[in-house]
């Protein structure tokens, strides 16, 4: 028995756990505005010579809000998954009771992320982001229920 339950949580909660430093560990320094444009702004100046700064400024913010959108996107497919834990050739039907947990549990985590921030230099914390998380998070959700629908999608 405890075997089994040390696989499952091996199967289905140890990469949300692994996402979620993933997404801590984003939260430092090293990904903060000031680090990334250093990357993003020459990049763009090189594949367009003629861009102006306040263009380079947009592309970054939207970079950066895209990423945020994206990281919560998949940490929604990972905690449905793990909650739902689906077998081979035996999909989970849809549930709106779960993917209201699934998108909770995210909106706490990108929370607590974004506290974490305040306490970093160089980051703030910012509802706003808690809120383009929980968009990334609901896109998530919204694949997977597309998916779900989805005859020739549902293989996935």
């Amino acid at each position: 028995m405890r075997e089994y339950r040390m696989k499952s949580f091996g199967i289905y909660w140890l990469p949300v756990l692994i996402w979620m430093g993933v997404i801590f560990s984003a939260s430092g320094d090293a990904f903060s505005a000031g680090h990334t444009s250093r990357i993003i702004g020459p990049l763009l100046q090189w594949l367009f010579p003629t861009i102006s700064a306040g263009q380079i400024a947009a592309v970054q913010l939207a970079v950066r809000k895209a990423s945020h959108m994206l990281e919560y996107a998949v940490l929604s497919w990972l905690v449905w998954r793990a909650l739902a834990r689906p077998q081979r050739h035996q999909p989970q039907p849809w549930s709106w009771r779960l993917a209201g947990i699934v998108l909770a549990v995210c909106l706490i985590y990108a929370t607590s992320d974004e506290f974490h921030q305040c306490f970093v230099p160089s980051r703030m914390g910012s509802v706003l982001d808690v809120l383009w998380d929980g968009c990334g998070a609901t896109l998530g959700l919204i694949s997977l229920w597309v998916i779900g629908r989805s005859p020739v999608l549902r293989w996935l």
